[in-house]
């Protein structure tokens, strides 16, 4: 019992241990690194190169894969730049094994000396927290291998221990179903095949024994993105089973292949420990040269297995052109297409946020958010981009349109801000099971329809440029205030008589502010289109 629980507070210290190194890297690095990931998957290989050596920085190819999962969902990475980001994923996660191979158990405890030396006397931010948190984390990896080592050596002359570490050199399968089912416990193929590497160390284990379960946890590993997958997008989705097939897809093809890959990993090192590293690193290098350039009809296979069809939301500005501002004529064109594509996204979210209210549980509310971050992004944008062109030589007329771009995009935002509050409502009102009236329905959706087609409207006179169209929400402003106060007054009489519940007047009342004002911020974009 004494020696289970010593192997496994070293399992955990080693676990924290690799956590806290990759956490003090992160913050060395800073915000650099997420940077790093969006903006340098330009093409195959570069995506090969980022995903190697983020991963290796924060030694968890998971986390890696769940950050592809997350920009895939927010629409900042395509699913073939994130594809070839887990490939180099896999690659750097091996670096963790190469380490755990030098041996440096002896260095574990002058480095967690060195860390609390860093944290207690540091006075950069960079140094107290991110340098003291690496030392600190590669010390006790070490010392948490070097416990579990210590802890199951004696268990090399204990029969059933060395059958069940040793099962995969017989049967292959169940070793690679052993490693998956470890990784998924542990959370990190690393963490496996260092403590393959530490047990090879102690010659607990030998290189034809790790094998199968270092390939299975190669499979393992991809639950992590898998589970960050469910409730995202259809392509944040085929991400993670990329990141799992992938994987699948190695094993397949190193499978009849263990007895080469154990000749090549045996004649790569002195000893067991860096076989078992080696071979690791092998597997992943290979699975990856040989997937790497069939990458497009990967995407295709996937895409087939994971079927279904969803609108691809591109954040940030699509039409501003940073080389066009010197060139104000073609800078104050794409201006406009820009408040366009805005207005069209308020228009989406806005009716979304209704169906929602309505009690529509097919909404896609992660677009809902995203579209809602999309058009907080174009409003800055614009602004920026406007004050950049406003620097060169405009004249009258295309001062005027920029001028009402920023006007018009405010009032969008602000449109996008009252669809976001329309949804909480929904929220509120689903959770409490607050009961409307018939009457009160009715009332409520005359005055939404109202308001959406205000908007459906001012945003085709956007387009299209159409003065007559805007002038007519001009005049529909007037019947949205009239019909506010008339429905207020409505649904006070109601309460009055007690035919409404209180709780739920507040929302009815609620919803009918957001919608007047909705219609105050399409009459000043109508306005704005008939001055210009």
């Amino acid at each position: 019992m004494e020696t289970i629980l010593m192997a496994l507070g070293g399992v955990a210290l080693f676990l924290y241990g690799m956590a806290k190194m990759g956490e003090g890297l992160q913050k060395i690095a800073g915000d650099k690194l997420r940077k790093f990931l969006e903006t340098l998957t330009s093409n195959r290989l570069s995506a090969v190169i980022v995903g190697l050596i983020v991963t290796a920085i924060i030694q968890s190819s998971g986390a890696t894969s769940v950050m592809c999962v997350s920009f895939v969902n927010a629409g900042i990475m395509e699913l073939e730049q994130a594809i070839g980001v887990i490939m180099g994923a896999n690659i750097g996660t091996t670096v963790t094994a190469q380490i755990v191979a030098f041996k440096l158990e002896k260095v574990a405890l002058p480095a967690i000396a060195l860390g609390m030396a860093l944290m207690l006397l540091g006075k950069r931010k960079s140094v107290k927290e991110g340098c003291a948190d690496f030392f600190l984390g590669f010390g006790m990896l070490f010392l948490g291998l070097s416990i579990t080592g210590d802890a199951v050596a004696p268990l090399e002359s204990y029969a059933p221990f060395v059958n069940l570490l040793h099962i995969g050199k017989t049967h292959p399968l169940v070793g690679i179903v052993m490693g998956t089912i470890f990784t998924t416990l542990l959370q990190s193929s690393s963490a496996l095949t260092g403590l393959l590497v530490t047990l090879a160390s102690r010659n607990v284990m030998d290189l034809s024994a790790a094998l199968p379960m270092v390939l299975g946890a190669n499979i393992g590993t991809t639950f992590t993105a898998l589970l960050a997958s469910i409730n995202t997008s259809l392509a944040a989705r085929r991400t993670a089973y990329a990141h799992f097939l992938f994987n699948v897809i190695g094993v397949l093809i190193f499978l009849p292949l263990l007895g080469p890959l154990e000749s090549i990993a045996a004649r790569s090192g002195l000893n067991a420990a860096r076989q078992i590293a080696n071979a690791h690193t092998i597997f992943n290098v290979v699975t990856t040269l040989l997937l790497l350039p069939l990458t497009p009809q990967f995407v295709a296979l996937i895409c087939k297995i994971v079927k279904g069809h969803e609108l691809t939301l591109e954040h940030g500005p699509k039409y501003l052109d940073a080389k066009l501002v010197s060139i104000p004529f073609m800078a104050v064109v794409q201006t406009q297409k820009e408040v366009v594509r805005m207005a069209k996204l308020c228009l989406e979210n806005l009716e979304t946020a209704v169906a929602i209210f309505w009690g529509d549980k097919r909404k896609d509310r992660k677009r809902f958010d995203n579209i809602e971050d999309v058009i907080d992004e174009i409003e800055e944008a614009i602004s920026y981009y406007v004050a950049k062109i406003f620097q060169q030589e405009v004249n009258s007329a295309q001062a005027k349109i920029l001028t009402s771009a920023i006007s018009i995009s405010a009032d969008l935002e602000r449109i996008g801000d009252h669809a976001t509050a329309i949804v909480e409502l929904a929220d509120y009102k689903e959770n409490h099971n607050l009961p409307f009236s018939d009457e009160a329905v009715k009332e409520l959706d005359d005055m939404i329809s109202k308001a959406v087609e205000s908007v459906r409207v001012v945003v085709d006179a956007l387009e299209n440029n159409d003065k007559q169209k805007a002038a007519s929400i001009i005049a529909m402003d007037d019947i949205l205030d009239d019909l506010e106060r008339e429905l207020r007054a409505r649904h006070i009489k109601r309460l009055n008589h007690g035919i409404c519940y209180p709780a739920s007047g507040v929302v009815f009342l609620d919803m009918l502010s957001h919608l007047e004002r909705i219609g105050d911020h399409a009459v000043n974009i109508a306005e704005e289109i008939i001055a210009t």
